[in-house]
């Protein structure tokens, strides 16, 4: 059944709360560098961002603040990116951030990561495609596709890189907190170290075998902290509520 007029209405607003809230909270006028993503919030949020000129940091100089929106994001704030095909440039952009706010709707916010979103992006050079969709699943993907372009365009879709882009789906995802505990496991990692075992990955370990996959450039898993959030343990998400009203999560 489609969404009703009202509830795309109550989405959009909900978006447009919670860019409000993320440049209100997060955004220092006296920055130089910000960051910014591309999904449909972070074009509402540029709105509230109009009289800033944007430019290139020198090499050694982080980013100030990256705004960004994900796919998916689970209960420790671990996102699923690059459902637009924009993965390399964005991970890029919030590796390099001394602080990421991630701007996303009530829809996103699942327990664990692939609960809702189906698959992992992965952004491959085109020469190793298969082979890498071969280690994919040896991993323990249940599929691995090669993403395809729209009706405009014939053969896999390209990213700004020249790349593609494979769709990789995997069973939920776990947290770190999930394998470390002891007698009363998670319904879905029980007797499972969160490492293959079954096809059940603990979300940042998923992320580093995919990654070291010779021909992957970069992995839709953004997990892990950045920048100054390594020393300082700052940062939150913005999440537009169901109700249009905006919250945070740290």
């Amino acid at each position: 059944m489609a969404p009703s007029t009202t509830a795309l209405s109550d989405i959009e607003n909900a978006k447009r709360n919670a860019a409000r809230a993320a440049v209100a909270e997060h955004f220092d006028p006296a920055a130089r560098y910000v960051g910014i993503g591309s999904g449909s919030t972070i074009v509402i949020l540029k709105a509230h961002l109009k009289d800033l000129k944007f430019d290139s940091p020198p090499p050694t100089t982080l980013i100030d603040v990256a705004f960004d929106g994900a796919d998916e994001i689970d209960d420790s704030l671990n996102c699923i990116k690059g459902g637009g095909a924009c993965l390399y440039q964005e991970k890029l952009v919030a590796t390099q951030a001394k602080k990421f706010i991630c701007v996303a709707d009530h829809r996103k916010l699942q327990t664990r990561l692939l609960k809702f979103w189906k698959y992992i992006p992965i952004e491959v050079e085109p020469l190793a495609t298969h082979t890498v969709m071969k280690e994919i699943l040896a991993l323990g993907a249940t599929s691995a596709v090669l993403r395809e372009g729209h009706m405009m365009k014939a053969g896999p879709i390209k990213t700004d890189q020249d790349n593609f882009i494979i769709d990789a789906c995997f069973q939920p995802l776990l947290l770190p907190a999930d394998v470390q505990k002891s007698g009363s496991l998670h319904p879905i990692q029980k007797g499972m170290e969160g490492k293959g075992e079954g096809g059940v990955w603990e979300v940042s370990e998923l992320a580093r075998e995919i990654k070291a996959i010779e021909g992957v450039l970069s992995v839709g898993l953004f997990v892990g902290e950045n920048g100054e959030q390594a020393v300082k343990r700052g940062g939150g998400e913005g999440v537009a509520n169901e109700d249009g009203t905006a919250s945070v999560r740290s």
